[in-house]
């Protein structure tokens, strides 16, 4: 009686051995790192090329100049109460580079790898470095100036009876940034707070001539400034080197 129940078990049990084990037996396969699993590849040397908000970002416009930010009453004191020199002397030399204003700032990124988990973007402008986690840990350490971003790849989803593949499929970056220190959206000091959500995609287009664009869609939240969630696209061309790099300090005016 023993032998037939054996032998039908090992019936039911050999298709779920050969499921696991995989054609040509490779065996089931380790899941991709986040740099493996790439949705684009961003990486490289990037200039942001400047076609709206001109006046707003390659000058630094006068105090009381917030147009289209949507700021309540108590921003608007704060922005009004502008001083350049009293930040210098305070150290904070630093508020319009931080993670919620700094990618208006013109210049140029130097994105990469600091590991399979963890993405670097280095601006020349204001010499800041932002590092990206896809390790999906809770938000560590102090508030700073480029605070905390934790990332995520959403990528395009396959058609229906898509083969499956280990090409990327295209899609964009998803960035939430929390744990920032008080800085401004517009080096004129128009502020954003401590209390600030940024959350930001990043997407990756090449046009017809061979031209590769980054473009950083921005969404900052902040319950203390903002009457509404405050949304700008900014631009990169791709560059083939590191021409024209060239990093400068922070400056408060």
């Amino acid at each position: 009686m023993a032998r037939p129940q054996i032998a039908l078990m090992a019936v039911l049990i050999a298709p779920a051995v050969l499921l696991a084990q995989g054609r040509g037996g490779r065996g089931v396969q380790a899941p991709q790192s986040p740099k493996d699993a790439a949705a684009i590849d961003i990486t490289g040397y990037w200039v942001s090329v400047v076609t709206e908000d001109w006046r707003f970002r390659m000058i630094t416009p006068a105090k009381g100049d917030y147009a289209s930010v949507p700021l309540n009453a108590e921003a608007r004191k704060v922005a009004d109460a502008w001083d350049p020199a009293k930040d210098e002397a305070a150290g904070n030399g630093c508020k319009s580079y931080g993670a919620a204003g700094l990618m208006r700032v013109p210049g140029r990124l130097n994105i990469s790898w600091a590991d399979d988990k963890t993405l670097k973007i280095e601006t020349d402008a204001g010499t800041q470095t932002r590092l990206i986690h896809f390790d999906g840990k809770a938000p560590e350490g102090e508030q700073g100036w480029q605070g905390y971003s934790a990332a995520a790849w959403e990528p395009v989803a396959a058609g229906r009876g898509a083969p499956p593949t280990n090409e990327p499929r295209g899609g964009s970056l998803k960035v939430v940034t929390t744990k920032l220190r008080p800085g401004y959206l517009r080096k004129n000091g128009v502020p954003y707070s401590a209390n600030t959500v940024l959350t930001e995609y990043y997407s990756r287009t090449t046009e017809s001539n061979g031209d590769s664009w980054l473009i950083v869609t921005t969404v900052v939240d902040d319950p203390i400034y903002l009457n509404q969630p405050f949304i700008t696209s900014t631009h990169f061309k791709k560059q083939a080197d590191a021409k024209g790099w060239n990093p400068t300090a922070c400056a408060a005016k």
